[in-house]
């Protein structure tokens, strides 16, 4: 079984956050901050990424569109949320497992991510430097002991980012990816209209839509979307196929 850093080292990497980030002010907030990967460069290829959010009402799992993504080998990549994952370990690992698949970090209690607690939604943000760390580094570390490698992406909940939320990200040695086609509307869509938004899309594009819905219209709209873009030439690929995350960068540790 993998193992994270000590309680010992997360402590001292917090510390090296708040030093630096601490006193920084953001001048962006929003889906499309500095720094977050909306697309990636490939020519003849789409990134799906699915959100399973956890929480009230969060907590289910779409297993028609897993074993239709399994069925067809498209793959795709997970944004996985620590409570989601806790009620849902049969899923997570049945993901982890399969090399279809990239598993990704959704942050732990589900907050956009932000240094003054700015919300999106009506869900308020992370409040300062320290939460922010906290928001992405507990469900890290959790799935971090549940995968052969640490995950390498991060999408905050509501897919919300300020610019210093991004940097120290970028920091903690996770790419922050957010999305260019809005598939499922937050698993709000009917069918029909989540066929025609991801049918929509284009080589290079990175479509967000939800795994934790199974009564929403995104598993029969993924399987109408899939032949479509198939037809035209596109591909299905994993971010890490993709959008090569940044090296891990350590915090500075504080004096």
């Amino acid at each position: 079984m993998p193992t994270g850093p000590t309680k010992a080292t997360l402590s001292a990497e917090r510390a090296g956050i708040v030093k630096k980030f601490g006193e920084a002010s953001p001048r962006y907030w929003g889906l499309e901050a500095p720094g977050v990967q909306l697309r990636t460069a490939a020519h003849d290829a789409v990134a799906l990424t699915f959100d399973c959010c956890g929480g009230h009402g969060g907590n289910r799992v779409d297993w028609d569109l897993l074993d239709f993504l399994e069925r067809n080998d498209v793959a795709a990549t997970f944004f996985l949320n620590y409570r989601w994952v806790h009620a849902n370990r049969t899923a997570a690992r049945r993901l982890i497992a399969n090399p279809l698949f990239d598993v990704a970090n959704h942050g732990s209690a589900h907050l956009p991510l932000s240094v003054s607690g700015r919300s999106a939604y009506g869900i308020a943000g992370t409040r300062d430097a320290g939460s922010c760390f906290d928001e992405v580094s507990i469900n890290q570390e959790y799935l971090a002991g549940l995968m052969p490698k640490p995950p390498r992406y991060c999408r905050s909940g509501t897919a919300f980012f300020d610019d210093v939320a991004v940097e120290i990200t970028r920091t903690m040695g996770l790419l922050p990816v957010g999305f260019s086609v809005n598939g499922d509307g937050g698993a709000t869509f009917p069918a029909p209209t989540v066929a025609a938004q991801v049918s929509g899309a284009v080589a290079g594009d990175i479509v967000i839509a939800h795994a934790n819905h199974p009564r929403g219209g995104t598993a029969d709209g993924i399987k109408s979307a899939v032949p479509v873009l198939r037809r035209r030439g596109l591909k299905f690929l994993r971010l890490s196929d993709v959008a090569p995350a940044p090296a891990s960068v350590p915090a500075p540790a504080a004096s």
